[in-house]
């Protein structure tokens, strides 16, 4: 043999890991012995190995899930150094994005457990306002609070697209929530675009057939209450927050929910700044 292999004693005390760690990278895929005695089970490593031990160590350290670690291990096995540091730089990205998000949302519940909620509430004005019959497109889909933005943009962009075979854009295009999406929960959320043209409609559906749930229905005529808000405000859990005041404001008002809640996009989102107003939340009231 090339390299002397050291026992698991050994290899761990030079890897500064403990035998069972090692254990576990081996059933893991993560670290695999050199060779394994038959008879006695015994493993046996590379002193080779000692920097993948390590390295696998670290990562472990920062969370990364196992699958992103063997991605980074495997980049190291070819010598492509970038490749992995690109790949520790992308979950690194992820990271940090969650916890922003997981700071505001803690912001968020600070303010609602300390009695702050109509503090939070008051910086939202709240209204109604009269939509009229629609005939709507539709794109229905289950989806968890992490895949939303993405899948909105996407189902919003498909159906609008659509609406040329169908006369064309007819009204603001908008998101209805049938049920909580969150990353427990996953709704189904409906994405909507008014269309002028009601049989070209249903014969664009006839032809799509079930692919991406898509449907058409005509909404009657509604009266919304509604708040609006700025691109930075749509995200998780600032967003929460709108909806709160419409509901709170609803109940001032002795307004009863006719439906369910919806966010109404009605700017341009590439190009709109953190500051503009893009999105009305807002809900059926009779």
């Amino acid at each position: 043999m090339d390299e002397e292999l050291l026992g698991i004693g050994a290899f761990a005390a030079r890897a500064r890991l403990s035998a069972k760690a090692l254990r576990l990278y081996d059933r893991l895929g993560l670290l695999v012995p050199a060779r394994v005695d038959e008879v006695t089970g015994y493993r046996y490593y590379r002193a080779g190995q000692v920097e993948r031990a390590r390295l696998v160590a670290l990562l472990r350290q920062l969370d990364m899930p196992l699958a992103r670690i063997a991605e980074i291990v495997e980049d190291t096995d070819a010598d492509d150094g970038a490749g992995a540091a690109g790949r520790l730089a992308a979950y690194w990205a992820d990271v940090e994005a969650r916890v922003a998000g997981q700071r505001t949302l803690v912001a968020y519940l600070r303010g609602r457990l300390s009695g702050r909620s109509c503090e939070m509430y008051g910086r939202f004005v709240v209204e109604t306002v009269d939509v009229p019959e629609q005939v709507l497109i539709t794109e229905t889909r289950h989806t968890l609070a992490d895949e939303l933005p993405a899948w909105i943009g996407a189902s919003l962009g498909r159906l609008e697209a659509a609406a040329r075979e169908c006369g064309g854009v007819a009204g603001v295009p908008f998101v209805v929530y049938h049920a909580e999406v969150s990353r427990e929960s996953d709704g189904p959320a409906e994405a909507c675009v008014p269309v002028a043209d009601e049989a070209a409609a249903r014969a664009w559906a006839g032809r799509r057939g079930r692919a991406w749930e898509t449907a058409v229905r005509v909404e009657p005529a509604r009266r919304l209450a509604r708040t609006r808000i700025t691109k930075a405000q749509v995200a998780h859990p600032q967003i929460l927050a709108a909806f709160e005041a419409v509901e709170e404001w609803m109940a001032a008002e002795g307004l009863t929910q006719a439906g369910p809640c919806r966010e109404v996009y009605f700017a341009d989102w590439e190009a709109a700044g953190a500051g503009d107003p893009v999105c009305d939340v807002a809900f059926p009231v009779g």
